[in-house]
């Protein structure tokens, strides 16, 4: 982009934090800070309130503000325009996805898609499925992949792929010789909990609801961060756990846990998530056409 201050501006402004902007354009602070004084300078008046440690656009930093996002989505929409004319897919794309994703399907997608396209740089941030709804709010991510239902109707969802949960518990369990678990017989059992805002957690939570059970009827014997501290504990004998297929190849080929289905059974989509009005970047539309094609193979 021609003027770099105006792009450092745009984020600082949309975050209400210098410290989120330099994370999200891979600057320092410092850098970030000086970008914003050059702009102030520029047109001599503060474009930002600073007051205990928070900030706030001024009258003059909301009218560059307004007048930056419509730069910068031209911008976008230009490159784009002449990328298409010469077939030309390069750039930066940022991808929110949650754990779960990031993980375990998103590793030997992101290689094939790099061998196809060289010149686009991707950037991963991962975090819960909340967490990326929120980063796709904060337009930090040009688009996210997750696995619970997105409420902002705002966004646009599309969905990607369909992902099956099993039942999990150590070989040496009572319950390993069986074919499949009705979801009533979970309930009485020590049970290893994704964290608060995961969408793992969300969609156990609804297909308990679905079955006339509750999530509070759950016993709950630990609650863990991510998929490999809920394989550990179960592998340990703390409890038994539902994790997505996807997580437990390498555990079920040592033999260290059994994967049973549920009765009835239980699926869930992984779908991509985005600003409904914001212009698709071609990396993105390129990366999101990929995927599909990657996933219904």
């Amino acid at each position: 982009m021609a003027d770099r201050r105006l792009q450092v501006f745009h984020t600082v402004a949309r975050l209400l934090s210098f410290t989120k902007a330099a994370e999200t354009l891979h600057m320092t602070q410092p850098a970030v800070t000086f970008q914003i004084r050059q702009l102030e300078e520029h047109f001599n008046t503060r474009l930002f309130d600073r007051t205990h440690n928070r900030i706030s656009l001024t009258a003059a930093g909301e009218r560059v503000y307004e007048y930056a996002d419509k730069i910068i989505a031209l911008y976008n929409e230009m490159n784009n325009r002449v990328r298409e004319l010469t077939g030309d897919v390069s750039g930066i794309l940022i991808i929110g996805a949650s754990t779960t994703i990031a993980e375990y399907v998103l590793p030997s997608i992101l290689g094939e898609f790099k061998e196809r396209y060289p010149s686009v740089n991707i950037r991963l941030n991962v975090s819960n499925s909340l967490g990326v709804v929120h980063m796709v709010e904060n337009n930090s991510v040009d688009v996210g992949i997750v696995e619970s239902p997105v409420t902002n109707k705002n966004l646009a969802v599309d969905v990607c792929w369909q992902d099956k949960l099993l039942f999990i518990c150590p070989k040496s369990h009572p319950l390993a010789q069986r074919s499949s678990i009705k979801v009533n017989e979970i309930v009485d059992l020590p049970f290893i909990s994704r964290e608060e805002g995961s969408g793992t957690r969300e969609f156990i939570g609804a297909y308990l609801e679905k079955n006339a059970l509750h999530p509070q009827d759950l016993n709950v014997s630990l609650e863990v961060g991510s998929p490999e501290a809920v394989k550990s504990a179960v592998e340990a004998g703390l409890g038994i756990s539902i994790v997505s297929r996807a997580t437990v190849n390498k555990e079920l080929q040592l033999g260290t846990l059994v994967a049973l289905p549920l009765d009835p059974p239980l699926e869930r989509p992984f779908s991509f998530v985005y600003q409904r009005q914001k212009f698709r970047l071609r990396a993105m539309e390129e990366f999101m056409d990929f995927a599909h094609e990657r996933c219904e193979k």
